[in-house]
């Protein structure tokens, strides 16, 4: 119970951050925006740390001094896989630029979206496969707090999808809600079956881990820090990424 609960938090701050269609008319204020993409960057990064890389080198402990390996060879392979996935994304909004049919639109952007919330599914999946198999240095609370902090960043990207189908696509709320929440539903079943195959995979774990960590800065660093800092001198991005960061450290530390 605790698990589905765990694979599911996320996906519930989604839904709440695609709600916010119901209680603003508009696109959510610039300042604003760019401070809630500066803040899930940083929670990205503590989570990919705390929750993922670390765990991924102390199971790693009986390699001695090649303990790195799994997590540098992990973490390698999801920034590598994410780049993959990249190739395809350009050309889903293409054709999302070309179409004239408006459903076709609303489908391949959201399809873009949802792509990039695979590796989070992933993340807590793996989290909690590591404690399922008890043998591991992470522990139940510790897997709570990545997954909070996913949900935590996971709402204004709830809200930055939602919100512009409603003002830009003429939606109804409800359905520009229903869209929003549906870009976030990957994550839970990407989480279960990311728990499914590494009951098969257990030695794998470490890079598992690490792969998920990979995945996650690769958004960070590609999509999420540059759109906080584009066309704007305020630090308002900086100072979100620094209330992110320090949230899931102490979510991390105090709950783990």
């Amino acid at each position: 119970m605790e698990t589905l609960l765990g694979l599911m938090i996320p996906f519930i701050g989604t839904t709440l951050g695609a709600a916010c269609v119901y209680f603003l008319r508009g696109m959510l204020p610039a300042r604003l925006q760019k401070g809630l993409l500066g803040f899930a960057s940083g929670v990205m990064i503590a989570a990919s740390i705390w929750s993922l890389i670390i765990p991924s080198i102390e199971q790693s402990a009986h390699l001695g001094k090649f303990s790195f390996v799994p997590a540098v060879v992990g973490f390698l392979a999801g920034i590598g896989f994410l780049m993959l996935i990249d190739r395809m994304v350009p050309q889903i909004y293409t054709e999302t630029e070309k179409s004239t049919n408006t459903f076709h639109k609303t489908t391949m952007l959201l399809l873009a979206v949802t792509i990039h919330n695979i590796p989070e599914g992933m993340a807590v999946g793996v989290v909690f496969a590591g404690v399922l198999a008890q043998n591991t240095p992470l522990t139940l609370a510790g897997a709570f707090a990545l997954s909070i902090g996913i949900a935590i960043q996971n709402f204004p990207e709830g809200a930055i999808i939602s919100l512009p189908l409603r003002s830009e696509r003429n939606m109804s709320r409800t359905k520009a809600f229903i869209y929003g929440t549906l870009s976030g539903i990957v994550e839970p079943i990407a989480g279960f079956l990311t728990i499914v195959l590494s009951a098969w995979m257990t030695p794998m774990l470490p890079y598992f881990l690490s792969f998920a960590a990979g995945a996650m800065m690769y958004v960070v660093a590609e999509e999420l820090i540059p759109e906080a800092a584009s066309n704007s001198r305020s630090n308002v991005g900086t100072i979100g990424l620094s209330i992110g960061f320090v949230l899931m450290m102490v979510l991390d530390v105090t709950l783990g």
